[in-house]
């Protein structure tokens, strides 16, 4: 019934992205806007029986498709998904549609490239949780870099040159020692098969070793402290769409590494490290919320923002434990919805106001009480309040993480604190108070288009937040699969 059903969703986004590109010049714009939106609804209804028709039952992969590529390496095009990846690409599906909506005015120069770009960007990043095959795993890996390059290149801001040559350097190098660990799993198994990796009885230091090339990768796109210098330069540089993308579905690429790889292939090694990556994870929660605290641009502040709240997946991927893998997924699920309707609610303001700097605004509410209700429920989930979804994953990490280590709770808990101090913070200063300035006398409430695109975002953050269990529930066979894995020593 299925069949062929992965498939359609990698290739058809890239299929609608070079129909798009062929449209051409901006006189076609219209033409260009109303295709992208077909082809990024058409793959979002297309990707909902992945979920509808997932097995929840078992750990093993679904909607596989096999087929050689390169016989002469044994090298296949070899895709199917559990319940780690699944709900990733729902999300990727999902936040195209927003992304395209989003962008419909507001690009007005270069607009067939910019939506062609984010179309086949979203076949990449659904290839990248779909590849079974490690090859092509990193194939779509990299290949996806290309269009948030040229998105931050040509559509960003005054440093773009700068910000997305650092962005490119930084997650190229990172990516080069995961080749060169998948070329050592080649030659100790003779596959390329990433199942067959997790087979692979390994010796401590060929684990060790193995670790420290696949955590190169995997925390520079996280990113952890002390990587993480490139994000904040990205997001602020990245036009609106590209901030969307690059914190919803981007970061979440080196938390999925990090299930895929690291922990079920290497678990000693997973284990004797851990210690390392949970301190560098509590730095990035700590830290790097104080850092947001004395951000005046807002895209920067929400940047430093995701890297703090990223540190929690981190934190909870390494406890070991199925309720802190747990709550490391729905906190990645969750982080996407929130953090990239907060970077629309800029975006909003940026295309009225032209600045993100804080102190250009004050008393938004007056003129934009719609838009200040929905940029308060994103403050509130991004706090951490009970009741939206970003209360879940860090509940369900803390929860863990006081069965681990008392101190590791306590340090993690502090981002409800300073979660709220740095969003609230801003809140604060943007919205409320008399009208700051004759800009903000100006402006006017959210349009139709605005309204459907933070309500599609809001409705996410409030069924997660009241009702996690059917995110929570497809992942429960994989993930006891994975602890299993993880508490298993190959030595």
């Amino acid at each position: 019934m299925f069949g062929g059903l992965l498939s359609w969703v990698i290739w058809l986004p890239i299929l609608g992205g070079i129909i798009v590109l062929a449209t051409g010049s901006d006189e076609r714009a219209p033409l260009a806007r109303k295709l992208s939106l077909a082809f990024s609804i058409l793959t979002f209804l297309i990707s909902i029986p992945l979920y509808t028709g997932f097995d929840t039952s078992t750990a093993a992969m679904q909607f596989g498709e096999k087929s050689i590529w390169v016989s002469t390496f044994s090298i296949y095009y070899h895709i199917g998904i559990d319940g780690i990846s699944m709900p990733l690409i729902i999300l990727t599906t999902f936040l195209t549609v927003v992304v395209v909506i989003a962008g419909w005015e507001v690009i007005k120069e270069k607009t067939a490239q910019y939506m062609a770009a984010f179309l086949i960007m979203e076949g990449l990043m659904v290839g990248v949780f779909s590849a079974i095959d490690a090859v092509l795993f990193y194939v779509f890996w990299e290949g996806m870099l290309i269009p948030m390059f040229l998105i931050i290149g040509i559509w960003g801001g005054a440093n773009r040159i700068y910000a997305t040559i650092k962005f490119f350097l930084y997650t190229l190098l990172g990516s080069l020692l995961m080749l060169v660990a998948f070329l050592y799993l080649y030659h100790q198994s003779g596959s390329f098969n990433i199942l067959d990796f997790h087979a692979l009885p390994l010796g401590m230091t060929a684990q060790t070793l193995l670790f420290i090339a696949f955590f190169t990768a995997f925390a520079v796109k996280v990113p952890m402290f002390p990587v993480h210098t490139w994000l904040p330069d990205a997001h602020v540089e990245a036009p609106t769409g590209g901030s969307v993308i690059l914190a919803a579905i981007m970061l979440k690429m080196g938390g999925y590494g990090f299930l895929r790889f690291s922990l079920p292939i290497l678990p000693d090694a997973s284990h004797e490290l851990a210690t390392i990556v949970i301190a560098l994870s509590l730095i990035a929660i700590v830290y790097i919320a104080l850092v947001a605290l004395v951000q005046q641009d807002m895209k920067k502040l929400i940047a430093y923002s995701s890297i703090s709240h990223m540190g929690f997946v981190t934190l909870g991927f390494f406890i070991f434990s199925g309720q802190g893998i747990e709550g490391g997924m729905v906190q990645m699920i969750s982080h996407g919805f929130i953090s990239g309707a907060l970077f629309l609610c800029v975006g909003v303001l940026y295309d009225r106001v032209h600045s993100r700097e804080i102190a250009s605004y004050g008393g938004v509410a007056n003129t934009m009480p719609v838009f200040a209700a929905f940029m308060m429920l994103f403050a509130m989930a991004n706090a951490g309040l009970p009741g939206t979804s970003g209360f879940v994953g860090e509940f369900l990490v803390i929860l863990a993480a006081f069965k681990v280590n008392i101190w590791y709770a306590v340090l993690a808990g502090t981002t409800l604190v300073f979660g709220a101090a740095y969003t609230l913070w801003m809140y604060k200063r943007v919205i409320f108070g008399e009208v700051a300035n004759d800009d903000v006398a100006a402006l006017e409430d959210v349009s139709p288009r605005e309204i459907l695109f933070l309500s599609l975002l809001a409705a996410m953050v409030l069924i997660m937040g009241l009702w996690p269990y059917p995110f929570l529930d497809v992942m429960h066979a994989t993930v006891d699969q994975l602890v299993t894995q993880v508490n298993t020593s190959k030595l």
